[in-house]
């Protein structure tokens, strides 16, 4: 609603005012506008927009669903596979089966035996590299078509985070008063600024920065490599995301024409560092600094011979930031805006969706009360700071150990078999949630002690995690040696019984952990007829839905 003031400065009034309409803001927005609330969506810029996170991991997928399901916003799922987003989008996203590491030295040829592919199941998901101008701009426009009031170009001036009410004042001199007001901007968060919330210095460890852009004509990994058959992986590297690792950093590759449909020749290219092994030059611009460093490893050289950049290079300087508190009265900090710690493991748009997840019901319900305590957004506090900590601990260990592959190999078991079970857990409540309807199953799933955690409420998983963590890190100040860290972590995952021999993770010498359809399926009957109680229930539970599920097909058939 829009009224004049006496000054004529226009006021608008609404239920929630979110702040950024990028993927994050409009999917928050399109759910609660699509749930009957009055919203209105700015953003300092309009669509569309270049954006990096570009990468899908099984969690993000199957959130997507759940949150479709959950909230009534059938479109979210538009961007769960390839073959709806070429319906509804269009043919720029690229596809992702696996994500990627090829190991390297300074001047040398890349050594087959240090490699690692981790396959995304394809029965299970269909996973895309997500075109960030075209995914965003959908969602956008989404959340306008289900009744949210849209403010492009719009900057905000000024908050007042009062008790009864927030006011948001653009620089257009319009005034926005709110019942509740959620910050889904980024690292310039208002709200942050506003109330000094950012950590200073951060409490995080890992310590990078990054270039990148995107190019066109960067061919193929697969033909940069002269490896024999046995050497190659059961997928083509540029199926997927591809990692060049190296001691401290790492290139990233995440190409949109890899497969027949695309109509984008683009690849999505970036170099993240370790500033305290790499630290920035002065007097370099970005595209010099990143050339000097594909100029140290003959393979990588080979790959960007022809590339070509088609924007301008970003150069950041570290990317790590957090904050003291991510939600108050009336107020949350959403996802990027309360903070970031690497693009390694793609956690970016994973950790959005689940936040936007135990938002969104909270603040209908606020809305419903009219009860906007900071109590009642204390889980979302837990979570956000939670998967920054823990996404923290991975990748400071994991840009440790890139010199030592062993050991990175065995850090990596652990987190792919952890990220499988926390998938897991997921799709078994949506498998459930749609055969009832019953929004507790989704509430329960924030009943987990470690929130944040890939698999939360599984202690064996959590201790192996902190042991992980702890050994990494007397390696890293010179206590053990990179061998007897590796040990440590390997002896660990062989000596558990969850991690499932069928994917590989108990079989030291196979770096493609690459689960078929009939993996799925020796798993399955290891983890009902033998499997520890952990494994045994999710098993159990996710193929009773599955039943439950077929039988309901067969009636209404």
């Amino acid at each position: 609603m829009k009224r004049q003031a006496k000054e004529h400065v226009t006021e608008t009034e609404c239920d929630v005012l979110i702040i950024g309409s990028g993927i994050a803001g409009s999917m928050l927005g399109a759910i609660l506008a699509g749930n009957g609330a009055r919203v209105v969506l700015v953003d300092g810029v309009q669509h569309p927009r270049f954006a990096v996170g570009e990468s899908t991991i099984p969690h993000y997928l199957v959130r997507l669903g759940m949150l479709a399901a959950r909230y009534g916003i059938p479109e979210i799922t538009t961007l769960e596979s390839l073959n709806s987003v070429d319906k509804k989008i269009g043919s720029t996203f690229g596809i992702k089966r696996h994500f990627a590491f090829v190991s390297h030295r300074p001047g040398e040829e890349p050594d087959p035996g240090e490699t690692i592919l981790a396959g995304v199941p394809k029965v299970l998901y269909k996973a895309t590299h997500i075109f960030r101008q075209d995914s965003d701009a959908y969602m956008f426009h989404v959340a306008v078509r289900y009744g949210c009031e849209p403010r492009q170009n719009w900057r905000v001036a000024d908050l007042d985070l009062g008790e009864d009410a927030v006011t948001v004042t653009g620089q257009n001199g319009e005034r926005i008063r709110a019942r509740y007001l959620v910050d889904a901007s980024g690292f310039r968060s208002p709200v942050a600024d506003k109330l000094d919330l950012r950590e200073n210095p951060t409490r995080l460890k890992t310590h990078t920065r990054s270039i990148f852009t995107h190019m066109t004509d960067v061919p193929p990994f697969d033909h940069m490599v002269d490896w024999p058959r046995e050497d190659r992986p059961p997928l083509r590297w540029h199926e997927g995301t591809l990692h060049h690792t190296f001691e401290g950093g790492f290139f990233w590759l995440i190409p949109f024409d890899n497969h027949p449909k695309s109509t984008n020749p683009l690849c999505s290219v970036g170099l993240v560092l370790d500033t305290r092994v790499h630290p920035k030059p002065e007097g370099v611009t970005p595209e010099e600094e990143f050339y000097s460093y594909v100029r140290k490893y003959p393979a990588v050289e080979r790959q960007f011979r022809g590339a070509r950049r088609v924007r301008e290079w970003v150069s950041t300087g570290r990317v790590q930031y957090s904050s003291k508190k991510t939600v108050g009265r009336r107020w949350c900090m959403m996802s990027h805006a309360a903070g970031f710690i690497d693009p390694l493991f793609s956690r970016g748009m994973s950790n959005t969706v689940e936040v936007i997840d135990a938002v969104a019901w909270r603040v209908l319900d606020s809305l419903k009360d009219d009860d906007f305590s900071e109590e009642r957004y204390e889980y979302v506090e837990r979570l956000q700071q939670g998967l920054l900590d823990y996404n923290d601990d991975l990748c400071n260990v994991s840009f440790v150990a890139f010199p030592h592959f062993k050991l990175w190999d065995a850090i990596f078991r652990i987190w792919g078999f952890s990220s499988n079970y926390g998938a897991m857990r997921l799709s078994r409540a949506q498998l459930q949630y749609n055969l009832s309807g019953d929004d507790q199953i989704y509430k329960d799933l924030e009943d987990a002690p470690n929130a944040g955690f890939w698999w939360p409420d599984n202690d064996e998983t959590k201790a192996m995690w902190d042991v992980m963590v702890e050994t990494v890190e007397k390696f890293e100040v010179g206590e053990i040696s990179a061998d007897d860290a590796a040990d440590r972590v390997l002896r660990m995952v062989l000596e558990s019984d969850l991690p499932p021999a069928a994917f590989g993770y108990k079989d030291p010498d196979n770096h493609n952990l690459h689960p078929t359809t009939r993996d799925l399926a020796k798993f399955m009957y290891w983890a009902i007829r033998s499997g520890p109680p952990a494994a045994r229930e999710l098993a159990a539970g996710t193929l009773q839905a599955i039943g439950r599920a077929a039988l309901r097909r067969k009636k209404i058939a």
